[in-house]
């Protein structure tokens, strides 16, 4: 039975717990023993509750069996992230700092309330940067998440072990959140698909400041491994919340999306944007996906970015604007006993500790809203495209994995196609989508000659989950990505 449901869809799971044809006990001791067996060599899951997940299946079971019946996600195991993303009791280490190996927390993020009220159960924890501060996965306390496809390589972050895991068939579904990318990069080096809704449909608590999602924006959305799943996520998922004063978007069922025709569709495709320096292998890998949605009567058409400022800059321009937040959350935890930057500099990284610095000490008022100028230009030129075009599809990332380093401090590349590149996240072609709100998808666009996967983007208009819905489905039908998950199948562990 270790086997049985690790590649199932969810979808296709739940079916079988409607119909009383399997339990949720039957699946969630599979989904354990699956863990139990691989997790050790990708180290996607720093955190499990098997005892407790086996409750919840056994509740959920008489649930079902007194036809309480939930919906698709009913008996469903999950996995959350171990970030700023909480559960009543469990630890959260806020990306493994090892300062924080024993917080625990005394309440509940957005995401375990929907998915538990939604009848998911969530198994455990997986792994995340440092503050979610860089697009790679690992930290100084439980070290990188390998990516499944060869676990030398980065799972990719800030949701890497979430990534990881689904890839790997730990779970069908998983949480991201995303500052910058944070779903979207690491179901791009994992083979996943990645939504992140528009800003203000899915809820973030963040405390203590409930604005804190705003500069760049944060959202929350699924990683799965196929767009039926991740929609019945997000149905769970998104809905004003009454802790969140940003989540202002109505409810919205998405089902209707998925499958929906779309020809007669108008996208715009760019490479590069015309500033990333990005590889030939995945300029190549996407263009030829792209090109397959011509198959569903979609037009394709090149278009032309004007975009004032260097990538390397526009890097730097995020790592700046997350800078003062990351100040606030390491301000409320020195007022709790936790001193990160004046106690132990080896609890975070260098390149965390260079831009905290900057923040306090040379960040002025003046320049932060130069930053934020900066930003609405991105999102004019966006929203220019746009105004033709119902979606922009690029390449997700800008290169390929990276290997993992062994000193807890994987970055991404310093240079790409001789042109400097900021580490953190400038090789990273989703951030522009924080400093604007857009919705976005990361599609699986194939395997490099390598056997490592590779990314497309999709960035519909503000508000048009939907659109990005229809057209992820049509390019699951044209350009379909599920058999490459048999290369993480033949893993040796």
């Amino acid at each position: 039975m270790t086997n049985d449901f690790a590649y199932m869809a969810a979808y296709e799971i739940a079916d079988l717990i409607r119909a009383r044809e399997v339990s949720p006990v039957e699946v969630m001791l599979s989904t354990i023993n699956r863990i139990e067996a691989r997790n050790a060599s990708m180290n996607a899951f720093v955190f499990t509750a098997f005892e407790e997940a086996l409750e919840n299946a056994k509740a959920a079971e008489d649930e079902i069996m007194r036809g309480d019946y939930k919906g698709p996600l009913h008996g469903i195991p999950t996995a959350m992230k171990d970030l700023f993303d909480f559960k009543e009791g469990w630890p959260s280490t806020l990306g493994g700092v090892p300062a924080m190996k024993d917080n625990i927390a005394e309440n509940n993020c957005a995401y375990t309330e929907r998915m538990e009220a939604a009848g998911a159960i969530i198994v455990g924890k997986t792994n995340s940067p440092t503050f979610g501060y860089r697009g790679t996965c690992d930290n100084f306390l439980f070290g990188p998440t390998g990516n499944p496809f060869n676990t030398n390589y980065n799972s990719g972050g800030s949701s890497g072990g979430s990534a990881a895991a689904v890839a790997d068939g730990l779970v069908p579904i998983a949480e991201g959140t995303d500052g910058g990318g944070s779903i979207r990069i690491p179901a791009a080096w994992c083979n996943n698909y990645g939504f992140k809704p528009s800003f203000g449909r899915s809820p973030i608590l963040i405390r203590p400041n409930a604005f804190g999602a705003s500069t760049p924006f944060i959202h929350m959305g699924p990683i799965t491994r196929n767009v039926k799943d991740a929609v019945n996520t997000l149905n769970a998922l998104c809905g004003p919340h009454p802790g969140d004063p940003l989540a202002v978007m109505p409810k919205e069922d998405l089902s209707g999306y998925v499958g929906r025709p779309v020809g007669g569709m108008k996208v715009a495709f760019t490479e590069d944007f015309g500033i990333f320096p990005v590889v030939p292998e995945v300029r190549a890998a996407v263009r030829r996906t792209a090109e397959k949605l011509r198959e569903a009567g979609v037009v394709v058409e090149d278009v032309k970015f004007d975009i004032k400022h260097s990538a390397y800059e526009l890097g730097e321009l995020w790592c700046k604007l997350f800078a003062p937040l990351n100040n606030h959350v390491l301000d409320s935890l020195k007022q709790n006993g936790v001193d990160l930057l004046n106690g132990d500099m080896q609890q975070v990284p260098d390149e965390f500790i260079k831009w905290s610095k900057y923040a306090s000490e040379e960040l002025t008022f003046v320049e932060h809203h130069r930053q934020q100028s900066i930003r609405g230009e991105i999102f004019d030129e966006l929203q220019r495209v746009l105004e033709g075009y119902d979606a922009i599809i690029s390449p997700t990332l800008a290169c390929l994995p990276v290997l993992n380093e062994q000193n807890g401090d994987t970055m991404g590349p310093t240079e790409l196609e001789g042109e400097q590149v900021e580490p953190l996240i400038g090789w990273c072609m989703t951030y522009f989508n924080n400093f604007t709100g857009h919705p976005a998808a990361n599609v699986p666009a194939g395997l490099s000659k390598d056997g490592l996967p590779i990314g497309l983007h999709i960035t519909g208009r503000m508000g048009a989950d939907g659109d990005v819905i229809a057209l992820s489905s049509a390019f699951e039908q044209v350009a379909p990505w599920q058999q490459h998950y048999d290369v993480c199948k033949a893993r040796a562990l």
